[in-house]
């Protein structure tokens, strides 16, 4: 123990207690899955940042940190916790109050979930390093007083504070909390003589006996919305607002004494109101005797988010399904609405180029990781990439036991990976990433490879296996003549085109007897689902577009013309995103309910971009008017500025407008406005006009100050001051867009000296360098099917994602946690398709 004790004494200064604001990681380790129920979790006592016992070592050696507390969870046995229930029920009038369901959408705070911490036993001790000589709480007692002051308070402090998943489960989760209504207040309510009995309430209007709504104002009873399932109500509490402008209504059926739900139609929102017993009391109703009888709107919205991951919301459910282990077949948790997002990188991890970039490697990968790891993108996907591909993961998740019905059903369960510390990571920021709620899996494919374009900014970057050219021609129809450019593209987007449905009489018999329904009042009958042919969507995807007034330069006015898209280059592997989300004529979102003869194997080679074809005659590039300026040397160009400001009225940007008219030569509004819209993807769209030669250009002469903390952030990305300097003059010192600017401008900034710091792939890569403009792959056009992502539900905002996989020529679903042979996979139904070319 004396030894302990001048080990103890020797790294004193180094053992922190943690403040508001640490970042505290005590849940999972930041190289691995590693958790304290998963062999315990070791925890540097002066970063915070915890370790499995795989990784600890190597962070002892890198840090010289030796004081860490280990953390470890051990399951309680079922016996265990039956004692406890029973011990909560003995004491209910004394002593702890039994344990209480849910009542609020959230986390580990009042009134929501429990994080399970009454499921497991919880032991902890310091241990130091390099001898991993173990200290315990016990111990501490015996040893000096300065030694055991600071260790127990660090101690204690690390089990109190808030881990950091925990913290952004609670900010992301903690979104219904109700605000008083504008209208409780001052509600006027009439004097109709309407007394509402205590039950049997049912709709004025259309008899429902469920999902009544009491209007606190008049005493109407009306049944609530109908469900984008048909079922719910009919809309007659809503059409009363409508009509009447009666703003708020009370749900019967939840009325208790602590309460009961009340919707504002005006604030379109579930709201409080603070004189409810009052309110409810003019209509007869003692809110004191009430009982609820029906599920509040939280109740329904939580019993939705536990049974998220069900094995019955996907296509499958009818069949008995095989449960799969072992490397690449690992589940990953739900968490809370992130199957979108588990969905995608299950499909990225099959492809060779991310296997090879961050698991292959991944050695490399965590021996370069910053002092933070789990603020390092590469670090967090190879760590996402090896617990995905390694089976250390994949198999069964331990029988709860807390559900007896539970024990017929087949098990597919795996303890999985949770990518809490991936999913903080790569949503940081972003309004809708950053999120719990459900989001688009293309959305997020797209923003996940932006973020793997700008984490490699130099050596391999997977993300060109997606990557492909796409040549647009436009033929001017006056003169024939003929405008070609390309672009870079990773998706392919194919619209469904409705009147092309083999079974249109069916579908429009489905239309007739729905209006008949409707008109009769009589429920709609399920409406059946239209066949579209892949061919037909193909061919829409490559069928000459007309565009209207469009500005040609051959003839100097406006005219039509056809635009044609074809592929300049064929990627390794090719997405293609069904074009099922569309907006209805009350610009309301809806899915179309499409099922598509999606084929195992494509060959795309007839839509092969031809270029310039023989004999074919261009049409004129718009050159610039000269600037007149009233010095020799230029200064700014004399613009129209009438067509500029009528630019800017239409919402774009200053200097995009400022661009459109001197790049289309003073021309016109129609002119720039073309222009506008042939430019609005350009990466500097929205930067300053720099002209050649101009003494004010960005990177010459300093015309103002910059931001020194917005340089300080650039540079610590890994940029040389001059970049950051660049940037930021060429993006008026906003620092969101200098960021955007300059990975927008890699190929200009290539020569100039950038910090290594900053290179993502070392030394020997930082020195190579990239070919002019985008890189891209190119063969053959032929593919072959080997991933497909589903999306049930009504929008991209709600729903459940699912991904099958062709693995070793057998079909595989991941389902979050659930991994099984798939018996019937719904290639039909898809939302994105993962294509592989087929080498000859």
């Amino acid at each position: 123990m004396t030894e302990v004790n001048e080990i103890l004494m020797s790294v004193l200064s180094t053992i922190r207690v943690p403040r508001p604001g640490d970042r505290v990681h005590k849940d999972e380790c930041a190289f691995s899955f590693a958790s304290p129920s998963d062999g315990g979790l070791y925890v540097c006592m002066n970063s915070f940042l915890g370790f499995g016992s795989k990784y600890v070592e190597r962070h002892h050696v890198k840090t010289g940190q030796r004081a860490y507390l280990h953390i470890t969870r051990t399951r309680k046995t079922q016996e265990q916790k039956t004692a406890e229930n029973k011990e909560d029920d003995n004491n209910s009038g004394s002593g702890d109050p039994p344990k209480k369901k849910p009542t609020r959408l959230a986390i580990g705070i009042e009134g929501g979930f429990d994080v399970e911490q009454e499921q497991y036993e919880e032991e902890v001790k310091v241990v130091l390093f390099p001898d991993r000589q173990e200290v315990t709480s016990e111990d501490l007692a015996s040893m000096p007083d300065v030694v055991r002051e600071r260790v127990s308070l660090s101690m204690a402090g690390l089990l109190a504070a808030d881990s950091v998943s925990h913290t952004l489960q609670v900010q992301q989760w903690d979104g219904e909390v109700r605000q008083e209504s504008k209208h409780a207040a001052e509600l006027k309510q009439l004097d109709n003589g309407i007394k509402i009995p205590p039950c049997g309430w049912k709709c004025e209007v259309c008899d429902l006996q469920e999902n009544l709504w009491m209007n606190l104002t008049d005493g109407k009873v009306l049944c609530g919305r109908r469900y984008f399932d048909g079922s719910g109500g009919n809309n007659h509490a809503l059409l009363h607002y409508q009509q009447t402008g009666y703003p708020l209504a009370v749900k019967l059926g939840t009325i208790t004494p602590d309460g009961a739900d009340v919707y504002s139609y005006d604030e379109d929102d579930m709201v409080l109101d603070s004189k409810l017993p009052e309110h409810l009391s003019h209509f007869g109703i003692d809110m004191m005797t009430m009982e609820k009888t029906e599920r509040t709107m939280t109740e329904l919205e939580i019993a939705v988010n536990q049974r998220v991951g069900e094995w019955e919301v996907i296509q499958e459910s009818g069949t008995t399904l095989r449960p799969l282990w072992g490397p690449g077949l690992t589940g990953m948790k739900n968490l809370g609405n992130s199957c979108y997002l588990n969905s995608v990188m299950q499909v990225l991890f099959t492809i060779p180029d991310f296997q090879t970039k961050y698991v292959s490697n991944i050695d490399k990968v965590f021996n370069e990781a910053p002092s933070d790891p789990t603020q390092d993108f590469k670090t967090q996907v190879a760590k996402l990439g090896y617990g995905l591909l390694s089976g250390e993961y994949s198999k069964p998740a331990p029988d709860p036991g807390d559900d007896p019905s539970s024990s017929t059903e087949p098990r597919g369960d795996q303890v999985g990976i949770a990518p809490r510390m991936f999913k903080a990571l790569v949503g940081r920021g972003h309004p809708e990433f950053s999120t719990n709620r459900q989001q688009d899996a293309q959305e997020f494919l797209l923003h996940f490879i932006n973020m793997v374009e700008r984490n490699c900014r130099s050596g391999m970057n997977p993300s060109e296996a997606f990557r492909f050219l796409v040549e647009e021609k436009i033929v001017c129809q006056q003169s024939q003549k003929a405008k070609y450019t390309q672009r870079v593209d990773y998706i392919v987007q194919l619209p469904v085109p409705m009147d092309q449905a083999t079974n249109m009489e069916e579908l429009q018999e489905a239309e007739r007897r729905r209006e008949e329904a409707e008109s009769s009042g009589a429920p709609p009958s399920a409406a059946p689902r239209a066949q579209i042919p892949f061919a037909a969507c193909l061919a829409a995807l490559s069928e000459p577009e007309t565009l209207t007034d469009f500005w040609s330069s051959a003839v100097q006015a406006k005219t039509t013309a056809t635009k044609t898209t074809r592929f300049a280059s064929f990627p390794d592997h090719l997405v293609i995103q069904i074009k099922k989300f569309t907006f209805g004529l009350d610009w309301v979102p809806k899915k179309l309910d499409v099922s598509i003869d999606v084929p195992d194997t494509l060959d795309l080679s007839s839509l092969r971009a031809m270029g310039q074809q023989p004999g074919e005659e261009l049409l004129p590039e718009v050159a610039p008017l000269p600037l007149v300026t009233p010095d020799v040397e230029v200064k700014a160009p004399v613009l129209d500025d009438s067509t500029v400001s009528q630019l800017c009225e239409m919402g774009f940007p200053l200097e995009a407008c400022r661009k459109a008219v001197y790049y289309t030569g003073n021309t016109g509004i129609d002119a720039a406005m073309n222009w506008v819209m042939g430019h609005m993807e350009d990466p500097d769209f929205s930067a300053p006009l720099v002209l050649p030669g101009s003494s004010s250009a960005p990177g010459t002469t300093p015309t103002e100050s910059l931001p020194e903390e917005h340089l300080v952030t650039i540079v610590s990305m890994g940029f040389s001051r001059d970049q950051a300097t660049r940037a930021l003059r060429a993006t008026n010192n906003v620092l969101e867009r200098a960021v955007d600017w300059i990975f927008s401008h890699l190929d200009d900034l290539e020569s100039m000296d950038v910090s290594e710091g900053g290179r993502s792939e070392g030394g020997s890569e930082a020195s190579r360098e990239p070919p002019p403009g985008p890189r891209v792959r190119d063969g053959t056009g032929k593919y072959e099917l080997f991933a497909f992502i589903s999306h049930m539900g009504t929008s991209t905002m709600c729903g459940h994602y699912v991904c099958h996989i062709k693995k070793d020529q057998q079909w595989v679903i991941f389902n979050d946690q659930k991994v099984c042979a798939s018996e019937k996979p719904p290639k039909d139904l898809g939302y994105l398709y993962f294509y592989r070319r087929v080498v000859e």
